[in-house]
């Protein structure tokens, strides 16, 4: 994880919610680390908004939604 947050950091545009945001995101599953570093890798120019894009487009990304964990009253 430490390295994983090394590399968030040295993209140009950085800032504290966006590498929290991501790493809450990377934290839900393991394979989360590994596609958002090979993303980051194979896009080295990629800014804070390319890589919120990629993450909002993955499959499972509305499954951590916290509208999916409200509950109704009334």
């Amino acid at each position: 994880m430490t390295e994983f947050i090394k590399h968030l950091s040295c993209i140009p545009d950085v800032y504290d919610d966006f590498v929290y945001g991501v790493i809450s995101y990377a934290m839900k599953n393991p394979m989360h680390i590994q596609v958002l570093n090979d993303y980051m890798n194979d896009n080295p120019d990629a800014t804070s908004s390319d890589i919120v894009r990629f993450i909002s487009m993955q499959p499972d990304f509305h499954d951590y939604s916290a509208a999916k964990e409200r509950v109704m009253v009334g």
